[in-house]
């Protein structure tokens, strides 16, 4: 593993991230300063926070703070996505589509905080 973008994890967050974008590229624009960036800072910060994690992750207890902060930022989004939908912004199946991959982001992150150590660099792990 090279750096944080080998990670499955932030691809698909980033992934989904774009996807959000281009979807939210429709949304009213009285909801520009309201729902579009809300929704579109949570689903940026979830990549973001795993990428700061990434770097920090020789310091276990800030690399656990940063993915935890990204845990917290993909149940923020699946909120605005509720609210997107239930604002007719966005369509169930879209919806449902981007709730079941932050879902799968949000087990992904949960697993790498049960297991830190597994990603501190070799050349910091302490020897045995």
């Amino acid at each position: 593993m090279q750096g944080y973008r080998d990670l499955k994890v932030y691809q698909l967050a980033y992934k989904l991230a774009m996807d959000i974008f281009r979807e939210s590229k429709a949304f009213p624009k009285e909801e520009k300063y309201a729902l579009t960036d809300q929704l579109r800072r949570s689903s940026r910060s979830v990549a973001a926070n795993i990428a700061e994690g990434f770097r920090k992750r020789q310091y276990p207890k800030m690399f656990l703070s940063k993915l935890a902060d990204s845990d917290g930022e993909t149940a923020e989004t699946q909120v605005w996505l509720d609210f997107a939908r239930d604002c007719e912004y966005l369509s169930s199946e879209k919806h449902d589509e981007l709730l079941k991959k932050y879902e799968e982001v949000g087990r992904m992150l949960g697993t790498m905080m049960t297991m830190p150590e597994k990603f501190v660099p070799a050349n910091l792990r302490q020897k045995e």
